[in-house]
């Protein structure tokens, strides 16, 4: 089997003779953020960062995600910082798809690399350096952890993709497969990041439609997708939000595997009245 790539570095600029159009969507139920609107004018700084720059691709929003936020980051050599998470109710997903970024937890410093993924508790005091010669690449999705009477908050820890077997979907032969880095019987977690990987010619063959908001972010491959009414084109560096019970199916065009980390809220009871609002 094939080491696995993951998505595109972004940046940079498309020339002054390129066409406008676009794979763009934004709409009620979902959006698509292609690899190439993540361009040089479209980033972010952030307070307590240096030498680094952000795409925030989604955020809490009426209309819009409603239980997370999932940044691309970008760090420059020397770059870092020692305050990075400014919730002490969030938690968060480190996902590295570039360099070697060392992350310091708990007075313990783990060397990051492509695959790596680390899951952060609020409080933790993580710090994140880049003490390498290029560029650290890597998804950050944040959340605001929902604590539960009688059980404790999930402790820190950091894996690699390469250390966990991928779990077929019961039927598919193997075709379709999630690498989980969470039990799904672990009701700390109000989260799960997970990998979502489908071999050339696999399909979701009928539409999903649940109460889980998802955000999706290609790592290789590509695919149609259904997204409510419309099928939409998606590859390697696209970003994809979807509201919650949004229709979703999709076929893996191939000639690679179509791999994409996941985001969904879980593990937790829908809030009731006003609070369920967002009033």
């Amino acid at each position: 089997m094939n080491a696995p790539t993951y998505n595109p570095a972004c940046g940079g600029l498309p020339p002054q003779t390129a066409l406008h159009t676009g794979r763009a969507v934004f709409t009620e139920a979902y959006a698509v953020i292609p690899h190439g609107v993540m361009s040089d004018i479209v980033t972010s700084l952030l307070p307590g960062w240096t030498n680094t720059r952000v795409w925030i691709l989604a955020r809490p929003l009426s209309g819009f995600a409603e239980t997370f936020a999932q940044y691309l980051v970008e760090v420059a050599p020397g770059g870092g910082s020692d305050h990075p998470e400014p919730d002490p109710q969030g938690e968060g997903v480190l996902f590295v798809v570039g360099g070697t970024p060392s992350l310091d937890l708990g007075g313990n410093t783990h060397a990051l690399r492509p695959g790596s993924y680390a899951y952060l508790p609020p409080g933790c005091g993580w710090r994140l350096r880049n003490a390498g010669s290029e560029p650290a690449r890597f998804h950050w999705v944040r959340k605001a952890y929902e604590a539960v009477p009688g059980l404790d908050a999930p402790d820190a820890f950091v894996t690699h993709e390469s250390e966990i077997e991928p779990a077929g979907m019961t039927g598919t032969g193997g075709s379709w497969a999630t690498t989980r880095f969470v039990s799904p019987e672990d009701l700390r977690h109000d989260m799960h990041v997970n990998i979502v990987t489908l071999q050339p010619g696999a399909s979701i063959p009928f539409e999903e439609t649940h109460v889980m908001e998802h955000g999706l972010f290609v790592l290789e491959g590509k695919a149609v997708y259904r997204l409510n009414r419309d099928w939409v084109e998606v590859e390697a560096g696209d970003f994809m939000w979807l509201r919650a019970f949004c229709p979703q199916a999709c076929y893996a065009g191939g000639p690679a595997p179509f791999r994409y980390l996941l985001y969904k809220d879980v593990n937790r009871h829908p809030a009731l009245g006003r609070r369920g609002l967002g009033r």
